[in-house]
């Protein structure tokens, strides 16, 4: 080493961490040549690797100055140290602990010093800038020496390490094994991410380290093996392993064309020739079109020429390239312009993602292709429903080793898979219609889709669509790219299960499309993908036109199947302030201006199912960022392939043809450019499929142009510029678009609490408006009622002068009849009314506007003159109003103005806009209930009490349920989430509302001709014989128990004196028996004689019989058994069911006896078990 070098090294690395490390390495261990140059440890190698460990874990991930990994990779540590220690492990060695050991060791060091180095640009520091270039390129060695050691299969010697952990079962792991694990797999994870650094200079061949190599690599070391098997067991065996597997497989698989994999070889050739063959027809174009203007042997004696323009001015251009013409001129000094766009803040849009980058295809090799192959077809079968419904359920979760690049990831590795089993599918259907064993096109009855279940389920299209929506708003580009890459993906798929000859696979397709297409918001997401398309890079590009095409393509053929299709849309409206007044109809509500911030309450969103339109949807697509994005994606037609091609087409077409909207493409930029494609020096080659049919489409384009062009010149000037809608309607049709404006809604009409007494609501009004600083409006009503107050006082006194002036000269003629006619001279006079109108603009918006303003009118007396509510209604002061009225409105106007104490004496007052609320039908409803029925004192007596029981009418369902279902059903459509309180709340608003119509409302059930009577002494009379009868009862209950009853034999009629005596005193009838029956309602032993009728009722039943011929049949046991002991109190209650059943018995005239009547009857009455207890 020269003293340069020994300088150099000690100003990168601080000399005491490069003594410490130095020294650790030495003792590790080393070649001996006593061992024939094998690599023997040191006596305390353990201790060092310890040692090394901290020192990378406390001083360069801590301190972030990357020194120790520097010292290590001069050291040449890891090729000349720890895959010597690993290869030097016997394959016979699993019982050697201490190897073991070493080799966990080993691990523990390999992993951080093959971890990606990538840091963001705000983290830079002088210790990055002097280490990472040199660490790069340092594990671009570590990567080769891993996967091309020269005497083991080093990958294959740290699965060895993971081996013992995972064989315990899960239940018996602990945290050690699944953290060695882990670490074995991020291990597999940093050699797939190790790539050639392309600003870097490469010291060993690229092909070494090549994704080809590595898979060959993996494959031949059995790591693929272990990816599967990790894979297939997720969920039951591993768990915490899922992102670290995501990861490995991403970095393994990006880039990679999956429908290149299943092609065989012949097939696989054949592909590459036809791509050399256009690559090469390609470039011969371009040779062509750049040899007609070649330069010549002239072109060193230099040229400069003048190039005459529009309006005779001259532009001077040096080289030849302009002397074949006008138009290479032009062309040569459109090239010379140079914009120097603004440099912004933002972030760049094509920033170089790294390891993350996917859109960039990587090429393997033969070998390689036919082993990912294989693992590719194992893991569909196997491990694909485990490990993506396992990682699904995690990010649901967002558990902590989850991160979003995870997300990202995940999606497009659920795109890579599906897309590699739908070229699996076709070329299994190809070759088994090449070996003539099937159709071709019939899908193989052996294969469904149940191996790819596990991402085509709602739950997963869930989170892509939150997961989109989430990178959209944050501008994530990269992270809405894999999105819709998954997007497209689930789409072509279900198109293949659609296609399917299985009815069970169309029935989940049209399930699946029924779910993707229901929410309105995935077409609007769409939409707006495809809109603000800008600066994203192509792979974004490739990929947003590919959605829409696709979402479009089927959508459409969806709507067709199926013309009743339903879509969800939500909205965001703002709800008013009546929240209160939902529960509380005397809580207020603040009113004013429409547009007010008073009036305006939480944003919600509001659901409600319509009908899909697809001519409507498709229209969405015809806007101007929509084609732009087209073209943009058009503008690249020399690299694009048939099929990106066709896709454009079809756009275009659309746009212009379908739609008839080709305004839209009527503009310079675009018209230059399908010029290009068809007609150009680089045009579309004529031998693709698609090239008729682009020159059909760029034909009839310029034809309608042209057309157009004749019929309005003024296309001319708008081809310069983007089309707006008014313009492109104009174009189109020759004259303006009519737009309807609707009519002005009047605002929510206010009224007053009815708590406010009546002579302060004008007061409570006006401060209100005082406080919304409106006292221009308060300014207008008083000089309007001050103007009206003078001028109905000065008709008044006109008035009474003329009566006087009459009422004289008539008296002075024929006396009192005379005076009698003046008299009614006077009060036929009609009072004319006053109009109140105002100059002022603001004043006259706020008449139609401003709702407290329009209480304030309404309540010193103005009205409307016009039935309509419109804006610049007339407005007047009624003849009913006299000068005294308007006086004392305009007084009190005044008073509160001034004073603003008009809630001084009210308890617990508030602001004064507290006691505003809405009218509404509810509220109309209830105060001409209170106001009406109960305005006067004998209104009051009359309507006192309860008119009708509870449970009589009220029970009606024809009154009441058909309300609360028309109010669940609203509540339904509002969709307003309330709490707990506020439920409690309506709830008892509810039932006290119910109680009071209970006691306002009468029924026509209960309306009789007796109820003009007075009923005192009928109910008197009742309710004496009512307690003779319980008397009566009771004393026959007791004499059953104390053994006095009288028994008698069964099958006879029964009768007594006492129950002929009660029968003479029982009503027939039904009025009486209704009135029983309501009075027995209102009895306190109401529950308990309801609950024992019924039991005595089954307990009737198997004992006793009535025949049909109306005659009392004989009493029967269930069995022909005799009673036994246990039956004794059955037989008890048995004859007392007798002894009250009697006087109803006797009580009709005989003729036909009335059992369910009577049992009826008593049903008010009859005394429970618990009673006789």
């Amino acid at each position: 080493m020269s003293i340069e070098e020994f300088f150099e090294k000690r100003e990168t690395v601080d000399p005491e961490v490069r003594a410490y490390v130095g020294s650790l390495v030495t003792a590790v261990g080393g070649t001996s040549i006593e061992q024939h140059g094998r690599y023997v440890l040191g006596d305390d190698v353990i201790g060092c690797l310890k040692d090394l460990r901290r020192w990378i874990k406390f001083y360069d991930e801590k301190l972030g100055r990357l020194d120790v990994q520097r010292v290590l990779a001069e050291s040449n540590f890891v090729k000349g140290d720890i895959l010597e220690i690993l290869a030097d492990w016997p394959e016979d060695g699993k019982d050697n602990k201490l190897r073991s050991k070493i080799a966990l060791l080993c691990l523990e060091l390999l992993v951080p010093l093959t971890w990606t180095l990538e840091v963001e640009d705000h983290e830079f520091t002088a210790h990055h800038h002097k280490h990472l270039p040199y660490l790069r390129l340092a594990q671009v060695g570590y990567k080769r020496a891993i996967l091309q050691h020269d005497s083991k299969k080093i990958l294959r010697q740290l699965v060895r390490i993971a081996l013992p952990a995972m064989a315990e079962p899960k239940n018996d792991r602990s945290i050690r094994d699944d953290g060695i694990i882990r670490l074995v797999l991020y291990a597999i994870r940093n050699v797939v991410m190790i790539t050639q650094p392309a600003d870097l200079p490469a010291d060993v061949d690229e092909i070494e380290i090549s994704r080809s190599k590595t898979i060959d690599a993996f494959y031949y070391q059995d790591i693929l093996q272990l990816l599967l098997t990790v894979a297939s067991s997720m969920g039951d065996e591993f768990t915490i392993q899922d992102v670290v597997l995501l990861e490995a497989l991403f970095h393994l698989l990006k880039g990679i064309d999956p429908t290149r994999l299943f092609m065989k070889e012949d097939e696989l050739i054949q592909t590459n020739t036809q791509e050399l063959k256009e690559l090469m027809r390609k470039e011969k174009a371009m040779h062509a079109g750049y040899a007609r203007y070649a330069p010549t042997r002239h072109n060193r004696f230099g040229t400069m020429l003048w190039l005459t323009r529009d309006q005779e001015r001259v532009s001077t251009i040096s080289g030849q390239s302009a002397i074949s013409g006008p138009a290479k001129g032009l062309q040569y000094l459109d090239k010379s312009k140079k914009w120097n766009k603004p440099k912004t803040g933002g972030r760049k849009a094509n920033e170089d993602k790294g390891s993350f980058e996917f859109d960039m295809e990587v090429p393997v090799s033969s070998s390689a292709r036919r082993h990912l192959r294989k693992f590719v077809e194992d893991f569909l079968d196997s491990a694909f429903n485990p490990l993506f419904t396992h990682l699904r359920r995690s990010i649901e979760r967002e558990l902590d080793r989850v991160l979003e690049m995870h997300k990202m990831q995940y999606f497009y590795l659920v795109s890579w898979f599906l897309q590699a089993e739908s070229s699996r599918r076709q070329h299994m259907k190809q070759s088994a219609a090449a070996k003539g064993k099937q159709k071709a096109g019939q899908q193989p009855e052996e294969e469904g889709f149940g191996i790819i279940a596990g991402v085509m389920n709602k739950e997963t299209f869930v989170l892509l669509n939150r997961f989109m929506q989430t990178s959209y708003d944050s501008k994530d580009w990269h992270y809405v790219n894999s999105g819709m890459k998954c997007f497209t993906q689930i789409l072509l798929t279900v198109q293949q299960m659609e296609e399917s000859n299985n009815e069970e696979d169309q029935e989940i397709a049209d399930n699946i499309q029924n779910n993707l297409f229901y929410e309105e918001g995935t077409h609007t997401r769409v939409i707006d993908l495809l809109r603000n398309y800008k600066d994203q890079g192509r792979g974004y590009l490739n990929a947003v036109t590919e959605l829409a095409h696709v979402f479009i393509r089927m959508l459409e053929r969806y709507a067709k199947q199926n013309t009743d299709m339903q879509i969800r849309s939500r909205r965001r409206t703002r709800k008013k302030k009546q929240a209160a007044q939902d529960t509380d109809t005397t809580a207020p509500t603040n009113g004013d201006d429409a547009s007010g911030p008073e009036d305006v309450g939480r944003i919600e969103i509001i659901s409600r199912e319509r009908k899909f339109d697809f001519a409507r949807f498709s229209a969405k697509f015809m806007q101007q960022g929509c084609v732009d994005t087209f073209v943009e994606f058009t503008k690249f037609y020399r690299d694009l392939s048939v099929d990106q091609l066709k896709r454009a087409h079809r756009f275009f077409h659309r746009v212009a043809f379908k739609a008839e909207l080709s305004t839209l493409l009527f503009r310079v930029d675009i018209v230059q450019l399908f010029q290009n494609m068809i007609k150009g020096e680089a045009c579309i080659d004529h031998d693709l499929s698609c090239f008729k049919e682009w020159e059909e489409l760029v034909r009839q384009l310029f034809k309608r142009m042209i057309k157009r062009v004749q019929e309005h010149p003024e296309l001319m000037v708008e081809m310069l510029f983007s089309k707006i809608p008014s313009s492109m309607f104009y174009l189109e049709h020759g004259f303006d678009k009519e737009v309807n404006k609707s009519a002005p809604r009047p605002p929510a009409e206010l009224e007053v609490n009815p708590k406010i007494a009546e002579g302060d609501r004008i007061g409570v009004v006006t401060e209100a408006l005082v406080s919304a600083t409106k006292s221009d409006l308060i300014k207008f009503v008083k000089d309007e009622l001050s103007r009206a107050a003078e001028a109905r006082k000065a008709w008044e006194d006109e008035q009474s002068s003329w009566a006087e002036i009459e009422a004289l000269t008539r008296a002075a003629e024929s006396g009192e009849q005379n005076e009698s006619s003046a008299d009614k001279t006077t009060s036929n006079a009609q009072t004319p009314t006053i109009t109140v109108k105002s100059s002022n603009k603001e004043v006259e918006t706020a008449m139609f506007k401003n709702n407290k303003f329009r209480l304030l009118m309404t309540l010193v007396g103005f009205l409307r003159m016009d039935l309509e509510d419109t804006p610049g209604a007339t407005w007047y002061i009624p003849s009913a109003l006299t000068s005294a009225d308007l006086t004392n409105a305009l007084k009190k106007i005044q008073d509160a103005e001034s004073t603003l104490s008009t809630l001084a004496d009210y308890p617990d007052a508030k602001a004064p806009e507290y006691y505003l609320r809405r009218k509404s039908a509810a509220s109309t409803r209830i105060r001409s209930t209170e106001e009406g029925f109960l305005s006067s004192e004998d209104d009051a007596s009359d309507n006192d009490g309860v008119l009708f029981p509870a449970g009589g009418p009220t029970a009606r369902k024809s009154d009441v349920e058909p309300k609360k279902r028309t109010l669940k059903r609203k509540r339904a459509r509002e969709v307003v989430e309330l709490d707990d309180a506020e439920l409690a709340a309506r709830a008892a608003k509810r039932r006290l509302n119910e109680k009071e119509k209970s006691r306002k409302i009468k029924s026509a059930l209960w309306v009789h001709e007796s109820d003009d009577e007075s009923d005192q002494e009928r109910d008197k009379e009742f309710f004496a014989k009512e307690e003779e009868r319980r008397q009566m009862a009771r004393k026959n209950i007791a004499n059953a128990v104390a053994g006095e009853g009288v028994t008698k034999k069964r099958g006879k009629k029964r009768k007594s004196d006492d129950e002929e005596s009660d029968g003479e005193d029982v009503e027939s009838g039904s009025e009486r028996g209704k009135r029983r029956k309501g009075d027995a309602e209102d009895d306190p032993m109401d529950v308990d004689s309801g609950l024992s009728s019924d039991s005595d009722d089954e307990s009737d039943a198997p004992m006793r019989r009535t025949s049909e011929d109306g005659s009392d049949g004989e009493d029967t046991p269930v069995s022909s058994q005799p009673l036994g002991p246990s039956q004794e109190s059955a037989g008890l209650d048995k004859a007392t069911e007798d002894v009250v059943m009697d006087g109803a018995e006797d009580s009709d005239d005989g003729s036909v006896k009335q059992a369910p009547t009577a049992r009826k009857t008593r049903a008010g009455f009859i005394i429970d078990d618990s009673d006789s207890e």
